[in-house]
């Protein structure tokens, strides 16, 4: 469970990681999982790496949006069984827990990120690999896709990653208790209509649209969209009450940026503001 050889230090546009792909156009950021001869599976490294990357996404204001997606026509497949599940079945409790927390800092890595994150589902997107898209902000499906959260298929508990916090919000109670009791696939159709995906595109599209979708948030006010994903989820843990004053607080603070000012000067003379995300 070494980290990678060399985490980001220098500008996304700049660095090259070792266990994905990485693309920056028009300020999105676009991560491709890139194991497709193996479905994109996650390997010890491929976490600790992921993990940097989207920590290091706080300093570099170059990047207003990214997308996740998976080469080959899948997602990800989840852990890899031999270079993962082979390994844990040798580790005592210590070493366990070292990788279960290991793996949950990705998605802490995920949220706490401040850019908004795009999911990009095509095919196969299971176990770990349906965590990083329920981890991501939004969700577009291509035709055929297919989530399952398949712990209960490998003798483990649903509560893997944060999955028992963060799906019942998306989905609801019965239908996250329902995928993670018995490990089904969830249709792309099904995903949709519970609100797991947004929408759902030809296969051709989910990429373009995805990033389409992240130009779309990263041509907006930046400082307010980080304040926007911040608060979401902040206020799963404040009454109704905090949450409002939070959000007074909040807003005070995007009514002193440029990008504001902006806003009300092109509304004034009847043009689009353009963001600078100052």
């Amino acid at each position: 469970m070494s980290r990678p050889a060399n985490p980001v230090t220098v500008p996304l546009a700049d660095y090259s990681p070792q266990h994905f792909l990485l693309a920056v156009v028009d300020h999105v950021a676009t991560v491709t999982l890139n194991r497709p001869d193996r479905k994109n599976p996650l390997t010890f490294e491929s976490y600790r790496e992921l993990t940097d990357f989207f920590r290091a996404c706080a300093f570099d204001d170059a990047v207003k949006a990214i997308v996740v997606t998976g080469a080959g026509g899948n997602f990800s497949s989840g852990g890899d069984v031999f270079e993962i599940i082979g390994p844990l079945v040798k580790m005592d409790t210590k070493g366990l827990t070292a990788f279960t927390r290991m793996t949950g800092d990705l998605v802490k890595a995920m949220r706490a990120c401040p850019q908004p994150i795009v999911a990009a589902v095509e095919g196969i997107c299971a176990g770990a690999g349906a965590i990083v898209a329920m981890a991501s902000d939004m969700r577009l499906a291509a035709s055929g896709a297919k989530v399952a959260f398949l712990f209960n298929k490998v003798g483990l508990a649903g509560c893997d990653m944060g999955a028992c916090a963060i799906l019942p919000r998306i989905i609801g109670q019965s239908r996250a208790s329902e995928l993670l009791y018995t490990g089904r696939f969830m249709t792309a159709e099904e995903g949709e209509r519970w609100g797991f995906f947004s929408r759902i595109v030809t296969t051709d599209q989910v990429l373009p649209q995805a990033q389409l979708l992240a130009k779309q948030v990263a041509e907006g006010p930046s400082f307010a969209n980080t304040m926007t994903k911040r608060m979401l989820a902040m206020e799963w843990a404040m009454s109704v009450e905090e949450a409002i004053e939070a959000e007074a607080v909040a807003q005070a603070l995007c009514m002193t940026t440029a990008d504001f000012e902006r806003a009300f000067e092109a509304f004034a003379n009847k043009v689009k503001p353009v963001f600078r995300g100052d």
